[in-house]
């Protein structure tokens, strides 16, 4: 069953020379002269690595169905991360490598969702968002604000390093954007 390009939607999988692509962005263009066509941005969903490609209106593709399978995170073993599959309490060995820098902000009993497609995982993502305790923060510095501009390194529970404003101290818990590692507020004081 293929669908054209006018069924074409954000975060639409489809297969594309053997691989799976998932549409990031789309935009139907009418030119003055010549046919309609359709610019697209697709995310290889194996690598993760992006591209642009254009397709002739009314072009067909197959559509790939996609799923999520949600695991906890139990504990790290040197360089992998051993995850339990939430219905079957299945446990998995996933190298730290398959869910890139993120992986540093993952504490024990963190969800980590597997995304799926014809019974292989794709890839893992875990939450926009962790809410972690800061264990080392360097000194401040008397009158110092919240409201400042200068921050300073600190190290979380899990062990990842981010820079923080100067009035955050060891026992605050923070939240931070596990996307781009940087702070976002403190959720409450120690």
């Amino acid at each position: 069953m293929a669908i054209d390009t006018s069924d074409f939607r954000n975060g639409l999988a489809f297969y594309l020379d053997g691989e799976i692509y998932q549409i990031l962005e789309f935009q139907h263009v009418k030119p003055g002269k010549g046919g309609a066509f359709v610019r697209t941005r697709l995310k290889r969903l194996r690598s993760g690595n992006v591209m642009e490609k254009t397709f002739r209106s009314g072009e067909k593709v197959d559509p790939c169905f996609l799923e999520t399978v949600e695991y906890q995170f139990l504990y790290r073993q040197a360089d992998d991360l051993v995850l339990m599959d939430t219905d079957s309490y299945e446990q998995v060995t996933v190298p730290v490598t398959q869910i890139g820098d993120p992986a540093r902000f993952l504490k024990e009993e963190a969800m980590v969702n597997a995304l799926t497609a014809d019974g292989s995982i794709l890839g893992y993502e875990i939450a926009n968002f962790a809410e972690l305790e800061v264990a080392e923060a360097e000194p401040g510095v008397r009158g110092d604000t919240a409201s400042g501009g200068v921050t300073k390194g600190a190290t979380l529970e899990t062990g990842a390093s981010v820079q923080v404003p100067m009035h955050i101290d060891v026992g605050d818990v923070i939240k931070v954007d596990t996307r781009t590692g940087q702070y976002i507020e403190r959720v409450n004081k120690k």
